[in-house]
């Protein structure tokens, strides 16, 4: 596939830098757009997709025809059926699954903080409504700025209680990211991603909502500076990982030498996709404290979802953590807990014995059958 892949997306969009960074990693070719999705591709005589997502990418298929795809998860699978080299999912099964389940926990969960955080509290607000507008015409005049800006604050603003995010509910989104925040500190502490010494695509979805906690919205970049700067530091590595390989990092400076003549010979770049991923034998407990906060907050909203759409209702609300959890019912919520189910019935019986024994009590085997 010679052709760049063409993105089109927001610099404020957390699924359009999960996707950014993922290309980047691949060393895939790309060109981005940014601005409304919609007017950059009817330039280009494309009809967009439906619904209209960010990222919306747009690539050749066999018979040179463009095609939009839009979904982060299985955009990366479709990716990675291509450009096979530097793999971001684990070789192993049981890893497979647990990469899976925790990057679903990143796009459905801790967006959540982040929808939170910049439209709930007012200095986050005015923010983001001038930022957003920016980031799509930087010369607009200042008139036609605060004009869309307004426009664009009420209607998220009223969209908060959608998402589960309300006064009731606050303080509990509050304490799951600060609790986030110290897990991933501490895992940082032992591995520089979340499975091993290379990206999953779990670290591309962690890292597209925290580009937005750490570097755009102030409240939760405040609250990041001062409880992990290992996950600052990381969404920063995060943003560019082109060049990764496994001999990175001190030298010199902080006291340790390399033999330079013999340096080239010894670098890995990830290009065997079984090189670099942890042991399932030697999963630490640090990773499987963040399964922990998966089960105690996010399979509670699957469960609830899916009850409420099976029985028509709009609304639901359940107790997560001790507290009560209100928000309008996602059907596309409902094909997460369903696809997640799938990949769990691809393993093999020995397997899911040994998911089930790495995650059993974290409340993530509740939806696990």
């Amino acid at each position: 596939m010679s052709d760049p892949i063409k993105v089109f997306g927001n610099v404020g969009s957390p699924y359009t830098q999960k996707i950014l960074s993922f290309l980047r990693y691949k060393n895939i070719p790309y060109t981005v757009s940014w601005g409304d999705v919609v007017q950059n591709l009817s330039f280009l005589d494309i009809q967009p997709p439906k619904p209209v997502l960010l990222p919306t990418i747009v690539l050749k298929d066999k018979n040179g025809s463009d095609i939009c795809k839009t979904d982060t998860t299985p955009i990366i699978r479709y990716l990675e059926d291509i450009y096979k080299d530097k793999s971001v999912i684990p070789n192993s099964s049981v890893l497979r699954f647990l990469n899976y389940l925790l990057e679903d926990f990143a796009d459905e969960w801790t967006t959540k903080y982040m929808f939170h955080y910049r439209w709930y509290f007012n200095e986050d607000a005015e923010n983001a409504k001038k930022m957003l507008v920016l980031q799509h015409k930087i010369d607009i005049d200042d008139e036609s700025m605060n004009q869309f800006s307004d426009v664009i604050a009420d209607r998220q603003i009223n969209r908060l209680w959608v998402v589960g995010s309300n006064n009731d509910t606050a303080n509990l989104i509050d304490q799951s990211y600060k609790r986030y925040l110290l897990l991933m500190e501490n895992h940082l502490k032992h591995l520089p991603f979340m499975f091993g010494q290379r990206p999953s695509s779990s670290d591309f979805g962690l890292y597209g909502q925290l580009t937005q906690l750490v570097g755009f919205d102030p409240t939760p970049r405040n609250i990041a500076y001062k409880n992990s700067p290992r996950t600052v530091s990381w969404v920063n590595i995060m943003s560019d990982l082109s060049g990764l390989h496994d001999s990175g990092g001190i030298g010199e400076f902080f006291g340790v030498k390399g033999n330079k003549s013999d340096n080239k010979s010894k670098l890995n770049y990830f290009d065997d996709n079984d090189y670099g991923w942890i042991d399932i034998d030697n999963i630490p407990d640090s990773l499987i404290q963040i399964f922990n906060e998966v089960g105690k907050v996010y399979i509670p909203c699957l469960i609830a979802n899916a009850k409420a759409y099976e029985n028509g209702d709009e609304v639901w609300e359940t107790n997560i953590d001790g507290s009560i959890w209100k928000q309008k019912t996602f059907p596309y919520q409902v094909k997460c807990l369903n696809w997640i189910k799938d990949e769990f019935n691809k393993l093999s019986a020995n397997d899911k014995k040994t998911t089930l024994d790495l995650i059993g009590g974290s409340g993530c085997e509740d939806i696990l059958d």
